[in-house]
């Protein structure tokens, strides 16, 4: 793929590579230049906006003599 960069020095990532490293307006990439001249490109996406809504939401708080009581029927079953 080819980009062309604007006379500002920006580069507008091509659809097919944000979709593929997830990124989304915000995000910040890091640029790493190798020994042999390659440029990398890694995304630095803040992990917990990727994880908002992935697990389920925790039950209601239960009192501790609620636990007891439970524990006490279980123990007598």
């Amino acid at each position: 793929m080819i980009a062309t960069m604007s006379s500002k020095g920006q580069v507008t990532f091509p659809k097919a590579i944000r979709e593929q490293l997830k990124l989304e307006a915000g995000d910040k990439v890091e640029f790493t230049i190798t020994e042999d001249g390659q440029l990398l490109v890694i995304p630095k996406t803040a992990p917990v906006k990727k994880l908002k809504g992935m697990l389920p939401k925790p039950a209601k708080a239960v009192s501790l003599a609620k636990m007891e009581a439970a524990i006490a029927k279980g123990a007598a079953e």
